[in-house]
């Protein structure tokens, strides 16, 4: 087991940790665990590329872990009632379209292009952003209210991203159809 993949496991770690933090409202916590799963999700890339530690069990490992750590954040977020249950339906349902896309690939043999796309990673980003927003305003008992034009925005990213994954697969099928 390299050090890339270790991070990402510490960080599939963590999430029951932080989702503990969170059910006791204790945020300041929560958002230092979060801090730190992003930072092992930054540090793990890093070193996979750099010192040339790309895995298999990587390519799927690190967007699971993000996966994981983002709808169990929403989830929580959403029982606390410190999100709309609407977002989490946005969010979840996007990320289960991802992962029956990947399954149907792989039970059908077909090839399956799973690198991430700007939009893919701008989605995480400014998911993980609203979330650790969220933590932040709720821990020094601010208005969420205040966070409207971020929800916005990251609906806009993850729906966005949702249809081009869709259109991405949609057009791979139909390559692969036309060459057979």
């Amino acid at each position: 087991m390299n050090i890339p993949n270790s991070l990402t496991i510490l960080r599939i770690l963590s999430i029951p940790v932080y989702m503990g933090f969170m059910t006791y409202g204790r945020y300041g916590a929560a958002l230092i665990t979060l801090l730190c799963a992003g930072i092992t999700d930054v540090l793990d890339g890093l070193i996979a590329r750099r010192t040339n530690q790309r895995t298999k069990l990587g390519e799927i490992l690190d967007p699971l872990a993000d996966k994981l750590l983002l709808t169990s954040s929403f989830l929580t977020l959403a029982v606390l009632h410190l999100v709309p249950s609407w977002v989490v339906i946005i969010v979840v349902s996007r990320d289960v379209m991802l992962l029956l896309g990947t399954a149907v690939a792989h039970v059908t043999n077909s090839p399956l292009d799973i690198t991430p796309t700007w939009l893919g990673k701008g989605t995480t980003l400014f998911q993980l952003g609203y979330v650790g927003f969220v933590i932040f305003t709720a821990w020094h008992g601010s208005h969420q209210k205040t966070l409207f034009p971020l929800l916005l925005l990251m609906v806009a990213f993850t729906l966005a991203s949702g249809f081009h994954y869709l259109y991405r697969g949609y057009r791979r099928t139909q390559a692969v159809g036309t060459a057979e």
